[in-house]
Order: structure tokens, then C-alpha cells, then sequence
């Protein structure tokens, strides 16, 4: 198979998973989904992190230093300015100059603001950070991103947390379409049907994090999930075939037929 790495902001993935830190039961299950995972970037709220002692701190003390990507997050943020101010903090503080934008329109639905997520984006990408903003599934919006700088853009599958799947393939398909950088699904699928589908669709990858640390067994998840990324990318790229409204005959029936 010819070299199919994911490339973003001048680094080569071999994984197209990326895993979130958070709602895990306890540290163990953690690192030992994240180990099943296979993933290289794992992505936490800035918030959550004591950024006076990183090292010391209950999310990052238990991986192996120099192992992963570092992708922080500003979730909790409501402003572009906000969002900036976390994304400082975070390279400040040694984690990493990679951010994945999270700006919350509305606290019931956690969907993105896309007015501020373009701001911030445009402020940070003027610092040298390597952004990543999570938007929802609109294509202008996405498009915008992009001219704006972003690394990678991460469309929404759906709410945070809903785990419903992918409630617009239409769109997420016209993402990928026109895209020139990276797409990244994050939020909103429940299992791997709704990630193989995403792959399927062409997205470069997928961000996961409450579909695995909730479900009943996290670790077995973490590798099913895996599983499916890299089943939809073989998928995608073996190509499926075409739609037919009449049956055909795989065994070649027409020639047996007699006269």
C-alpha cells in the first residue's frame, strides 16, 4: 500500500485516530485505551491541566513523555479573545504550540461559534500556532477556516457528547470535496459504524473522546474504533462501487441463460 501518512502543520501521522483525555474511570483504563487506540495525538481541556506543574498533573503524569502529539483544547471558552489567552497559556507552559479552537456558542448544545472560531483562528495563526478549529459541518464556514490558515478543519458530526452519528453526510461530504487541508470529524459519533462511515465519506481522520471513555468496556472500544478508521480508509480509497437501481448477476448469469 503506497505511503497514505497524515500530514499536519509539517508533522507525518501514521494514525488517523485522535483520543480526548477526559471521562475516563480512572487513570489505568485511560492509558490502556489510549494504548489500544493506537493514537499519536491526544487532545484535553486546557482547563483541566495545572499548567504550573504539567508534569505533575493527574492527565499528563501517566503517558510516556515525548510519546504524543499534544493537541490542548480552549474548551470552555466563549470569545475569540478567550480562546487566545488559553492557547497562550498552553505554549507558555511547554505543552505545545498545536490548538484545537473550541468556542461555544450556546451552553445547551455546545455548538461552535463561528464568527469568533474564524477570529481566534486568524489571531493565532498570526502567532505561529499550528490551529486546528472545531466548527460545525457548514462548508463556508470551513472554508473560510482554511483561508484563514487553519492546519486541519474539524467539523462536527453532530453535538458534543450526543453521540447520534453523522446527522449530515451531504455536507461533510462538500467539506472533503473542497478542502485543501486535513478534515477531522470531531464530536458527535457514537461507534464504530458511525466512524467507518465518516472514513468512508473521505475525512482525513477522526476525534473521539466520550464514545470511548463511557462506553462499558473504554479499552475494547479504544480498538474497535481503530478498527473502523482504518476500515473506512481502505475503504475510500479501494473505492465502492456504483449504485444500481435493477439487480445484476455476480456469477455472470446472462451468458447461461438459454435461447
Amino acid at each position: 500500500m503506497r505511503d497514505d501518512a497524515l500530514r499536519i502543520g509539517g508533522r507525518s501521522l501514521s494514525s488517523r485516530f485522535f483520543i480526548g483525555t477526559g471521562l475516563f474511570p480512572n487513570p489505568f483504563v485511560q492509558k490502556e485505551a489510549i494504548k489500544a487506540s493506537g493514537a499519536e495525538v491526544l487532545t484535553f481541556a486546557i482547563r483541566r491541566i495545572n499548567l504550573d506543574a504539567v508534569e505533575d498533573d493527574s492527565i499528563l503524569q501517566h503517558i510516556e513523555d515525548g510519546a504524543f502529539q499534544y493537541l490542548p483544547n480552549t474548551s470552555g471558552a466563549s470569545t475569540a479573545e478567550e480562546a487566545v489567552r488559553i492557547a497562550r497559556l498552553a505554549r507558555a507552559s511547554g505543552l505545545s504550540d498545536w490548538i484545537k479552537v473550541e468556542i461555544s456558542a450556546d451552553a445547551k448544545t455546545l455548538l461552535p461559534d463561528p464568527i469568533e472560531t474564524l477570529k481566534a483562528t486568524e489571531m493565532l495563526v498570526k502567532e505561529g500556532f499550528t490551529v486546528l478549529p472545531y466548527i460545525s459541518d457548514d462548508p463556508v464556514i470551513c472554508r473560510r477556516l482554511e483561508e484563514a490558515g487553519a492546519a486541519a478543519i474539524m467539523p462536527g458530526a453532530a453535538p458534543i457528547g450526543t453521540g447520534l452519528g453523522i446527522l449530515n453526510p451531504y455536507n461533510l461530504g462538500l467539506i472533503v470535496e473542497e478542502a485543501g487541508v486535513p478534515v477531522i470529524v470531531d464530536a458527535g459519533l457514537g461507534t464504530a459504524s458511525d466512524v467507518t462511515k465518516a472514513m468512508e465519506l473521505g475525512v482525513d481522520g477522526v476525534l473521539m473522546n466520550t464514545p470511548v471513555a463511557k462506553a462499558k468496556d473504554p479499552v475494547m472500544m479504544a480498538a474497535a474504533m481503530k478498527h473502523a478508521i482504518e476500515a473506512g480508509r481502505l475503504a475510500y480509497l479501494s473505492g465502492r462501487i456504483a449504485r444500481k437501481k435493477y439487480a445484476s448477476a455476480s456469477s455472470g448469469l446472462e451468458q447461461f441463460i438459454l435461447k
